[in-house]
Order: structure tokens, then C-alpha cells, then sequence
């Protein structure tokens, strides 16, 4: 199952690298690009798209580092409490234990 999973990985992997090359190949027109405060220098239309998508995906991953954060900090506390909890539990079954006897 674990072979399947792979082979899928890699068909896919695959595709989406020719799919990329095919998109810079076919966007070679030299484009500039004027954002709002400044103008950039003319490149090609993949460039500009490619360096984008690196930047929004940069920006997500930054965005997401609170969250990140907050999420593990919980599960931290989450795991300290159960131990504690695990340790009075134990406690509670030895005491009751010699209780028995």
C-alpha cells in the first residue's frame, strides 16, 4: 500500500514539474510590472507569476505561525495536565489497592 502511495506521489511530483516548465516556455513575453509606489524593471511573464506565488506562499506560512503557536502551546498544557491527572489516578488505584488488602 505504502509502494502505491509512492508511485502516486511520484506521477504527480512529475506532472506538476512538466506542467511548470511548460508555463515558463510558454510565457516568455517580457513584461514590467508597476506596483503602485514603483515600477520594476521588465522580465518574463513566468517570473513575475513564479516569484509571486513564492511570496504569497512565504507570507501564508508566516501568517500561520501564530496560530502554530498557540495550537502547540495548548497541546503542551493538554499533555502536562493528562500526566498530572495519570499520576493521580495511579495514586488513587495503589491507595485503593492497600485499602483491599
Amino acid at each position: 500500500m505504502r509502494w502505491i502511495k509512492g508511485v502516486i506521489m511520484a506521477i504527480v511530483a512529475l506532472v506538476v514539474i512538466v506542467l511548470g516548465i511548460l508555463f515558463a516556455v510558454r510565457n516568455q513575453a517580457s513584461v514590467p510590472l508597476d506596483i503602485i509606489w514603483t515600477s520594476l524593471p521588465p522580465a518574463s511573464l513566468s517570473l513575475w507569476l513564479l516569484s509571486t506565488l513564492v511570496v504569497g506562499v512565504l507570507l501564508g506560512m508566516i501568517a500561520m505561525t501564530g496560530m502554530y503557536l498557540r495550537l502547540r502551546t495548548a497541546l503542551v498544557k493538554a499533555r502536562h495536565e493528562q500526566r498530572t491527572q495519570q499520576k493521580e489516578l495511579d495514586q488513587l488505584r495503589t491507595r485503593e489497592l492497600k485499602g483491599v488488602s
